[in-house]
């Protein structure tokens, strides 16, 4: 948030449990929206509470993220699936493409829930969709674990989490838009057909799809009840060596930690052509290339899953071919200096 801002744009300051603070402008009005439009924010990621009640969301989000090697159809056919639960559970979803390869669906539910019991809610719609689509779709946190296959991202519900808003502009080439959909046209969209020129002419003819999600507010008794039906979500197993971290059930191996996403694939490239033999093995969802947090920026992990090729031909854990540490000289949450 600027230090400088004008006197008509509002603000509040969300804390964290990890201690820190952000201050987030308020948007209420065109005006307000102008002005961050001006500073360069067309990519609007607003958290799903109101200014006026910063500890109780007022929107349930489902995120439907594609694996690497999931088609179009696919994400559609999990969209109805989690459509078909929070029918039963009472809920209205509204959906909307992502801008990007997904899908998104807002839940409004009234500002009764903390965010943990959100994100539970979240988590157990997640794992429902799940139970009703296996291999379709996936609830597991640890991405090596999901296959190829739609990650029902329910950790989007966290406090620190945002997705973009309806009609934001992604940063594509083609100015894809987050666009809202009915559900009688999630079959048919596709996320290429909305762009900031197509989408101007849409809202003039058919206007916003999602003009009712207020009027349309739910309770997550349901959601909530089923989460002490379906029991706690199965943990990973922890490792043996007394450090506490998860040990992965797949054979993973690391390749690089990069500043940068070029520098990643380009280190992906150096260790497919160091293992040509192996290459014709591995399916897409076992390159992981992932954009982690660091102090202030993210930088990137790249792993292979070596869980298609043969026990006797796996490599072992090589030295990394770029190992960038995006701590260094800077402090770790929770953890001294270095």
């Amino acid at each position: 948030m600027p230090e400088n801002h004008p006197d008509f744009i509002d603000t509040t300051t969300l804390h964290y449990a990890s201690g820190t603070s952000a201050e987030e402008a308020v948007i209420r009005d065109a005006a307000g929206l102008a002005w961050v439009v001006n500073l360069g924010c067309l990519d609007l990621n607003p958290h799903p509470v109101r200014a006026e009640d910063l500890e109780h969301p007022d929107e349930l989000r489902v995120d439907l993220d594609p694996m690497p090697g999931v088609n179009w159809s696919q994400i559609v056919d999990a969209a109805y699936v989690a459509q078909e639960v929070l029918e039963d559970v009472g809920l209205v979803g509204w959906p909307k493409t992502s801008g990007s390869r997904g899908l998104h669906i807002l839940v409004r539910i009234a500002p009764q829930w903390s965010y943990r019991d959100v994100r539970l809610a979240a988590e157990t719609l997640a794992r429902e969709v799940e139970n009703r689509a296996p291999g379709l779709a996936t609830a597991r946190w640890w991405k090596e674990e999901r296959g190829e296959s739609v990650f029902v991202d329910f950790n989007q519900n966290a406090k620190d989490r945002t997705v973009a808003s309806a009609y934001s502009i992604r940063p594509l080439p083609d100015a894809r838009v987050s666009t809202p959909l009915t559900w009688n046209e999630v079959r048919s969209a596709r996320p290429e057909q909305f762009t900031v020129r197509s989408v101007l002419e849409r809202f003039a003819d058919v206007g916003d799809p999602h003009a009712g999600i207020d009027e349309a507010v739910g309770t997550l008794d349901g959601l909530l009840a089923l989460a002490a039906e379906l029991g706690p979500a199965e943990k990973p197993p922890r490792g043996g060596d007394g450090s506490g971290r998860r040990k992965s059930i797949m054979p993973l191996i690391e390749v690089a930690r990069t500043k940068t996403k070029p520098e990643a694939y380009a280190a992906l490239d150096e260790w497919k052509s160091r293992h040509a033999d192996l290459v014709p093995a591995l399916h897409p969802a076992d390159v992981l290339v992932d954009g982690m947090r660091g102090s202030s920026s993210l930088w990137y992990r790249v792993r292979v899953n070596l869980q298609h090729v043969a026990e006797t031909e796996r490599p072992p854990q090589e030295e990394l071919i770029v190992d960038y540490d995006p701590w260094a000289s800077k402090e770790r949450p929770g953890r001294p200096g270095s």
